[in-house]
């Protein structure tokens, strides 16, 4: 595990997103909230927080950091894809990026959970970091 104890404390956010792609039925059901296990976003949307929360616990070597801030986004796109946003806050000396990363993917795997009975060919792709800030690094932004 990286030695972080010489860093300084400052306002670490990170941003990552992530996509599923579905049948237009399937995205139709979720948008109507006519899913036979519930409100499909809801549920993800709480799943994704969860994750983030626990992400020391799932990927080795990771800190764990109090989040003070987390934020899941649901965009439909199109008539076939739901795109999940992650947005992670803390005021530490290590970065937040591993939390949204883990956020997205967990929440997109609840969603493919929720609807498989009706679409087993969804598609999750995508999962990337699209913005950090804070630390020595300071703000990053994908072109």
């Amino acid at each position: 595990m990286v030695d972080v104890s010489e860093k300084v404390s400052t306002l670490r956010i990170a941003v990552a997103e992530g996509y599923i792609d579905m049948d237009a039925a399937t995205l139709s059901v979720i948008k109507a909230g006519t899913a036979s296990k519930g409100d499909v976003l809801g549920i993800a949307r709480i799943a994704a927080i969860q994750a983030a929360k626990r992400t020391d616990t799932l990927i080795p070597l990771c800190h764990q950091i109090p989040i003070s801030g987390l934020e899941v986004v649901w965009d439909f796109v199109g008539e076939t894809r739901l795109q999940c946003h992650v947005t992670v806050r803390t005021q530490n000396v290590t970065g937040v990026e591993m939390e949204a990363l883990t956020g997205v993917g967990i929440g997109l795997l609840t969603v493919y959970d929720m609807c498989k009975a009706i679409d087993r060919g969804m598609t999750i792709g995508g999962i990337r970091l699209i913005h950090k800030e804070g630390g020595r690094s300071g703000t990053w932004d994908r072109s």
